[in-house]
């Protein structure tokens, strides 16, 4: 007879949270199929992020803008049968939870359901993103939020650049931060932010 394996303990936001509060740095990384997604789980990473960068990454889209809901509902199933261990986060793509808290229920919870991922990730800090927010997390769907540089507005920003260096600036990503947290989001990405601006942040 033979041994049966250990069962794998999966990777929870609740362990991230964990983490944030002892000041154990976390390691999140970008992965779009099965065999990415392994390496990945593997190497013990703490979460992999099945992002809409796919698009520039692997479609060779100019921006993210054009990345579906299938497309990601695609990559993150793909993901999902190569990683095991580590907290799965699937993006949500551009004007997919923009419109109202309805629709953001909807397309998450579909996500949820058909990648078998964990959470889902929700660009901007705007009081209309928060509210998707607070929509999702009260149907019991982990949602993690995204300010700074937000790609899916990479054409309102005029471009890929820093966002947060002038004191107005900072302000309001502080703000939004905190809007945020308020609504329920279990983590933030901070893209493109000065490293000062992100460590008071992430304080």
């Amino acid at each position: 007879m033979t041994e049966k394996a250990p069962a794998v303990k999966q990777v929870t936001i609740r362990d991230l949270q964990a983490k944030k509060r002892d000041g154990t740095k976390l390691v999140m990384v970008s992965a779009y199929d099965a065999l990415f997604g392994r390496l990945a789980d593997e190497g013990g990473v703490d979460a992999v992020l099945v992002g809409d960068s796919v698009g520039n990454v692997i479609a060779g889209f100019d921006s993210t803008v054009k990345v579906t809901l299938d497309q990601m509902i695609y990559h993150g199933a793909a993901t999902r049968r190569g990683v095991t261990r580590a907290l799965l986060v699937v993006d949500m793509p551009f004007l997919t939870y923009h419109t109202g808290e309805q629709q953001a229920i909807v397309n998450t919870g579909r996500v949820m359901q058909e990648t078998g991922a964990q959470a889902v990730k929700l660009e901007g800090g705007t009081e209309q993103i928060a509210s998707a927010v607070a929509a999702v997390v009260r149907c019991g769907i982990p949602a993690m939020g995204h300010i700074g540089f937000t790609p899916q507005s990479v054409h309102a920003l005029g471009g890929f650049r820093v966002q947060g260096r002038s004191d107005e600036e900072a302000t309001r990503m502080i703000d939004q931060a905190r809007r945020l947290e308020d609504a329920g989001a279990f983590a933030l990405v901070l893209e493109l932010v000065p490293s000062e601006l992100a460590a008071r942040i992430t304080e």
